[in-house]
């Protein structure tokens, strides 16, 4: 050990430290400094930086060795307080800059020591300082985050006040507005208390986690020796299947009767086989983390390894085995069927085109490592707490298998630093009950980003066949297609992605004539969880492309072919549903002249070695669960009088708590409540009610219209006459005084909507969709293949804009995760794809400083305020649209993503042959 003076804030703090600990760990360990936070533990992602003698550092990287005597450390907490914000702090609250928020301590430090050096930088010297320092983010798309820079360098330039940067509502209303998320405050403070915070203000007598996980991809387990791990310093217990009262499976709450397998095939921990790399199959317990990891590595299991299908034709051939036997590995099949046989139209068309398409098993890489606690609250309910968009699904998903009766299980979403869908499954839920369960403690179990990448579910990859046949005006006669969906060992959820290509491949265009069938396939290789935009991207990969290849084929542009097939009135989706509103001819009329102008730039860039081109493609998604999705909150008028809004809108970024408030105040204001009179109580099973999990952009619409009804509700118990003036109500005096109740419960479901046909896929899925247009443009390298986004322009109609800086930043991180799906993102290669550099996370020289959003707004029927849903639409078809323009810009058409250089170099080198 070594005893160090360190200026912390300005102040001397006397340290005793170990050399060989991260400045990282010494400063949330020791200091509890956890506005400090530790995403990649590798030097990846910057959410870790601090300022270390004026320079910024990426304090997971630093030993202490390395720290000298009386170097001076600012942390977050350092360099401003929720009552005197610093002007960054401010800005990237003002910019929306702080979605999920763990990645915004180490960018406002980092960009602090930016302004010291370069009072007046430009947005590309502000873009270049992020890029060296690797100031990663996965939310925001960079923009807003330099917008914010700007902005704050203009207040400590004397240009402005701080206080300005902030939207002031004027006339008590906020819908439709700028004004910041109620969590922004803590959010830029450091003081937002993600999991691994949590577990650092545990009791002391929790018990820290470690998982035994398989290294090969599939065995048989043919014994469990754990005797040398249970003698290691400082282990509690060694827990194996053996431990676990339930029923030991993840129930995958599958389509019955359709579904051939019974949907319990997900083990806890594995028992007879290994269905995955990375599988658990035994947790050490015990009193640090380091002790339970280093006996975890002696748990030694006994594995009969068998033959690993890691994609989906290798699992389907001939002699494959079962991978869960007695189910087939194709145990689920979907069509689509509408209007009359499609072989005539295709045998008498006059353009016929064909496409094989893959969309890649896409990465989520979140910055913060999936993490939790559990213990045995006041009640005696086992208490879990994680990073669930989807508490009560997940409750309802792991009760059976921890053998826990449901009214014995709470479930509480932490501040959730990120999980673009992952989440919507269960990780880490049942794991933290049996253990908890098992040792009679509060234990915490913390992932590092190795076991993130391989242990949490992946986007499942598409094999996609799509024909189109249209006349000689380029009307669109016919679709069929082909479609299959590696959805890894596990099912849950895997029927409903597989409908997805049913509802989307296709969409957006009235096609009369359509035939299909998917299936989904059981392999080896990880599990399929959902992921932003859930079965489009595997959809529209293909048809978005077949549209291209048609207009080519037709010698139409790729645009008016679109404008003349889209959804107009007396049109109908895939699935025969009307859709809600008709907005694309205007959506197109708008981006027409930007398309023009586009081309003409592309046609005019001379560079020698590079080209440049543009891409079209639209995208479409359904807000909600398919069918009468339905949801609950309360609301409860407080002694203050102040009103309570109570949901289970999980949030991960996407701004359930400013939803929350909106919805809430563009009721109540009427009766002159301010945002401020509005208190928010969130996702926590023992107070909140069944609000649906957060994932198909479904809560905006869906949760929104249930608090907007339960604040409809009091305020009519309120209201002394008919009308809405303010004074016109009663407080809560005078509601006790006249015995009226406090609180009131507001439900509300798509009614109108029903669950689509397993054969035909007929149905009237989604109260609501989403209606996006892609034009990005790109730059290739021809020397090296390599491909740069260096403009992208989007047409969004999302209904109603419920806050425009939240609908902004959506689009803006959709879009930029759709650039990193169509050229960098993967994860094939268990030996290569395991951190978030070698996943292909872009950072923000991969994603261009000039992208356009022009909002197109058509209120909907069913949605609160004439809201739909943002966080799908951007993750729709953007990667489809990129290919387009790789072909536009150099001849190379490409069929599967990620367009990697050396795929682009080998389509160059073939065009010269």
């Amino acid at each position: 050990m070594e005893k160090k003076v360190l200026i912390v804030n300005g102040l001397p703090r006397t340290m005793i430290v170990d050399p060989n600990a991260t400045l990282a760990s010494v400063l949330r360990e020791q200091l509890l400094l956890t506005g400090c936070k530790v995403g990649c533990n590798q030097g990846q992602c910057g959410t870790c930086s601090i300022i270390l003698d004026d320079k910024v550092v990426r304090s997971c990287i630093v030993k202490m060795k390395r720290v000298p005597n009386d170097a001076k450390i600012t942390t977050i907490e350092g360099i401003g307080t929720p009552e005197n914000l610093h002007p960054l702090q401010v800005a990237w609250m003002a910019y929306g800059c702080a979605q999920c928020g763990f990645c915004s301590p180490g960018f406002i430090l980092s960009a602090k020591v930016l302004l010291q050096e370069n009072p007046s930088p430009t947005r590309e010297e502000v873009r270049e300082w992020f890029h060296k320092h690797r100031n990663a983010c996965r939310c925001t798309g960079y923009k807003p985050l330099v917008d914010a820079v700007m902005a704050a360098a203009k207040v400590l330039r004397g240009e402005m006040r701080k206080e300005d940067l902030l939207f002031n509502p004027t006339g008590n209303k906020i819908y439709g507005t700028t004004y910041h998320r109620p969590s922004a405050i803590s959010k830029v403070t450091g003081t937002w208390d993600f999991g691994a915070d949590v577990a650092l203000q545990m009791p002391p007598d929790t018990l820290r986690l470690a998982l035994v996980q398989a290294e090969v991809s599939h065995a048989n387990i043919l014994g469990i020796d754990t005797a040398e791990a249970e003698k290691m310093p400082g282990v509690f217990k060694v827990i194996t299947h053996k431990d676990v009262v339930g029923k030991n499976r993840i129930t995958g709450l599958i389509t019955f009767p359709t579904n051939k397998g019974d949907g319990w095939d997900r083990p806890i921990l594995c028992d007879e086989k290994v269905f995955q790399f990375g599988d658990a199959i035994a947790i050490v317990a015990a009193d640090t983390e380091e002790h339970a990891r280093a006996a975890a590595k002696a748990v030694k299991v006994d594995l009969e390894v068998l033959p690993a299908y890691m994609s989906a034709p290798a699992a389907m051939a001939d002699d494959a085995i079962e991978i869960h036997p007695g189910t087939p590995n194709v145990y689920f099949e979907q069509g689509i069927v509408k209007g009359e046989e499609t072989k005539s139209y295709f045998d008498s068309a006059a353009a016929v085109v064909e496409v094989d398409t893959y969309c890649s098993r896409q990465p989520h890489l979140p910055l913060e490592p999936d993490c939790g606690n559990a213990y045995f609250d006041e009640e005696g309910r086992l208490t879990i707490h994680s990073k669930s968009i989807a508490l009560h699904l997940h409750h309802a998903m792991i009760c059976p298998g921890i053998g826990v009766e449901p009214d014995k299980l709470r479930l509480v979403a932490n501040p959730t630093g990120a999980t673009f869908g992952y989440k919507f499954s269960p990780t880490n839920e049942a794991l933290l009950g049996v253990a908890c369960l098992a040792t009679g403690r509060p234990v915490s179990l913390n992932f590092d980003m190795f076991q993130n990448i391989t242990y949490t579910g992946k986007r499942s990859p598409g094999f996609v066949n799509c024909r189109l046949a249209a006349d000689e005006d380029g009307k669109l006669l016919a679709m069929e297609t082909d479609w299959t969906i590696d959805h890894g060992p596990y099912s849950e959820f895997g029927d409903l992605l597989t409908l997805r290509q049913a509802q989307f491949t296709g969409a957006g265009y009235d096609i009369p004539n359509i035939r299909g069938i998917g299936r989904t396939v059981c392999t080896n290789h990880a599990w399929g969880s959902a992921f932003r935009g859930y079965g489009s991207p595997q959809a529209f990969l293909a048809s978005e492309i077949a549209m291209d290849e048609l207009a080519e084929k037709l010698n139409m542009d790729p645009l008016e072919l679109r404008y003349k097939n889209i959804y107009r009135p007396g049109a109908t989706t895939p699935t025969q549903q009307v859709p809600e509103v008709f907005c694309f001819e205007e959506m197109i009329d708008t981006l027409r002249p930007l398309y023009a102008d586009a081309k003409k730039r592309c046609a005019e860039f001379n560079e020698d070695g590079k080209k440049r081109g543009v891409g079209i493609a639209l995208g479409i998604y359904g807000c909600g669960l398919d069918g009468p999705d339905s949801s609950e909150a309360w609301v409860e008028l407080t002694a203050d009088n102040k009103v309570i809004v109570a949901s289970s809108w999980q949030d991960h970024g996407q701004g359930a708590d400013l939803g929350t408030l909106t919805h809430a105040h563009e009721t109540l204001r009427h009766a002159g409540y301010r945002p401020e009179d509005i208190k928010l109580l969130m996702n926590d099973m023992a107070f909140t009610p069944a609000s649906g999990p957060s994932g198909g952009s479904r809560q905006n619409v869906v949760t929104g219209n249930a608090i907007r009804v339960a604040c409809e509700m009091l305020l009519n118990a309120m209201r002394k006459s008919g009308t809405l003036e303010k004074g016109e109500y009663r407080t809560y005096e005078e509601m006790v005084a006249e015995n009226i109740p406090l609180r009131y419960d507001g439900k509300w479901a798509a009614s109108m909507c029903t669950d689509c046909d397993p054969e035909t896929g007929k149905g009237d899925p989604f109260s609501n969709y989403m209606y996006e247009l892609f034009m990005p443009e790109v730059e290739v390298d021809l020397a090296t293949g390599k491909v740069k986004v260096v403009k992208f322009t989007t047409v969004a109609d999302v209904g109603t804009i419920t806050n425009k800086t939240t609908c902004d930043g959506q689009i803006y991180g959709g879009l930029a995760q759709g650039i990193g799906l169509a050229l960098t993102e993967d994860f094939e290669d268990l030996n290569k794809h395991t951190t978030l550099a070698k996943c292909g996370l872009p950072y923000i020289h991969d994603i261009p400083d000039d992208m356009e959003i022009i909002y197109n707004i058509s209120p909907r029927p069913n949605g609160p305020y004439g809201a739909s849903g943002t966080g799908e639409g951007p993750l729709t078809a953007p990667h489809p649209a990129i290919l387009n323009a790789i072909y536009n810009a150099c001849g190379v058409r490409l069929y599967a993503i990620p367009a990697l250089p050396e795929k682009v170099k080998a389509g160059l080198d073939a065009l010269n042959k």
